[in-house]
């Protein structure tokens, strides 16, 4: 985990223009398969209390694999004749699902699927923030170097505020985790913050709500 004096949500509270991003808490990367994240079920329950806490301020992205091996643009098509086992023709369609314990805050959670590691790309993710009117965005989910970078870096583009709840967060290694945690904090210092989620949950208020 990061250190101590990294974390901390620096820049004051959330409030109403905030929403819970979940990155791709399926269980393809939760149950036995090529790409299990063993991590995933350990961070689920602090997940699941932000979830529960706003669930209509939560999206869901779900990441939808290729139908057949070889499917996909460019590098892709290689990716996918290697993860063969991984594509729609071979996995049972109920893997793509979220976990039930989040499936269960939709609605009023919503979902966007992607079929890339960016949520940014070929969605709708953007216009329903735009809708909203939201300017900082938690991100939770895994895997921390892959759909969660995608993620971070995507919404650093457009100006968010980022707060990674770094308790909600997995890699499949803590190799890999520490290493973009500190990536985090080192190069993206006024853009991202890393704070646990008791903070967040404690520092998210909306009008009319106490502490």
């Amino acid at each position: 985990m990061p250190p101590s004096n990294e974390t901390g949500l620096r820049f004051g509270d959330l409030g109403p223009h905030c929403l819970h991003l979940s990155v791709d808490m399926q269980r393809l990367f939760a149950e036995p398969t090529e790409w299990e994240t063993p991590w995933m079920r350990t961070i689920l329950p602090a997940v699941v209390r932000i979830a529960a806490a706003h669930p209509d301020a939560t999206i869901f992205t779900r990441f939808v694999p290729a139908k057949h091996p070889g499917d996909g643009e460019g590098t892709w098509r290689r990716y996918y004749r290697r993860w063969s086992s991984m594509t729609l023709d071979r996995l049972d369609p109920e893997m793509v699902e979220l976990l039930p314990d989040l499936a269960a805050y939709i609605p009023p959670a919503e979902v966007v699927d992607k079929h890339v590691y960016s949520p940014w790309v070929e969605t709708d993710l953007a216009d329903r923030l735009v809708a909203r009117d939201i300017d900082t965005l938690v991100i939770t989910g895994g895997e921390t170097d892959v759909c969660v970078l995608g993620t971070v870096l995507g919404a650093v583009d457009r100006g968010y505020r980022v707060v990674i709840a770094a308790d909600a967060v997995c890699s499949s290694s803590d190799e890999t985790y520490d290493a973009f945690m500190a990536l985090f904090h080192k190069r993206f210092g006024q853009q991202v913050e890393t704070a646990w989620s008791d903070e967040i949950l404690e520092r998210w208020t909306l009008p009319g709500e106490e502490r």
